[in-house]
């Protein structure tokens, strides 16, 4: 047995949306994500409703491994959901999302936690810093509110 000291971080960031709880809780969904996200395709998704809800699971590519996410909490009343999301030899995540009403909208308080599983997920955790974060955080704002004003996906920039 093999026992180690983790190698973590911890990011948040507090979203400002342009919709309700309701509306917005709808969109952090694996299906749901692709009316926001252009290009969003996970790649299995497993679900008796077709769509987010609590012990759901879905992949996603992510490498040279595909990444499992396993919905933990799914309240809708309560504008909450949680994923773990395991990255096999990266890293093993936990996002926490809550959504409070706002003024002209909602706030999204957005928590990803990293640990690493090996050499690679140590390299990852290493780039996991505040500015990445708030940049990956800003990004999803401005799509998700780009959909919400426009009930389009914000076009990817083409490199």
């Amino acid at each position: 047995m093999k026992i180690v000291k983790p190698c973590r971080a911890t990011r948040s960031y507090t979203q400002s949306l342009l919709a309700s709880p309701d509306v917005v809780f709808a969109l952090l969904c694996p299906v749901r994500e692709a009316d926001w996200i252009e290009g969003w395709d996970p790649l299995l998704v497993v679900s008796g409703s077709g769509v987010a809800e609590a012990d759901a699971v879905f992949v996603t590519a992510a490498g040279a491994d595909d990444a499992v996410w396993y919905i933990t909490r799914h309240e809708s009343q309560a504008g909450f959901v949680e994923m773990i999301r395991i990255t096999p030899g990266v890293t093993a995540c936990r996002l926490t999302i809550r959504l409070r009403p706002a003024a002209g909208g909602c706030t999204a308080d957005i928590t990803y936690t990293h640990t690493s599983l090996g050499p690679r997920g140590d390299a990852f955790v290493a780039s996991f810093t505040e500015a990445y974060y708030q940049g990956f955080m800003q990004e999803w704002e401005a799509k998700i509110n780009h959909y919400l004003r426009h009930g389009v996906a914000l076009p990817a920039e083409r490199g």
